[in-house]
């Protein structure tokens, strides 16, 4: 087996193992986080399939956009939940 055979395989291993993981995790936090990991995965393996327009899609928009905007959407869930805890205080 070549080096690039090895690191294929250590690339679909790891892919598995974060969509579990982000599938499994009970922390939205952190589930953001794995998903992330498996776009950026992701965007290299087609990069390796010789697909450079889908690897650069995947990175901008699995990695960045539709994470930012899921971080956004986090923030403002803690905050809702936040001014509920404190309106039930006060």
């Amino acid at each position: 087996m070549s080096g690039l055979d090895l690191f294929a395989l250590a690339l679909l291993g790891l892919l598995l193992v974060t969509g579990v993981g982000a599938c499994l995790s009970k922390n939205l936090l952190v589930t953001l986080i794995i998903f992330m990991a498996y776009s950026v995965i992701m965007s290299i393996i087609w990069a390796m399939l010789q697909a450079p327009d889908l690897a650069i899609t995947e990175a901008a928009v699995g990695a960045g956009v539709s994470s930012i905007l899921m971080f956004v959407t986090l923030r403002r869930l803690r905050d809702i939940k936040r001014r509920a805890e404190d309106e039930k205080e006060g």
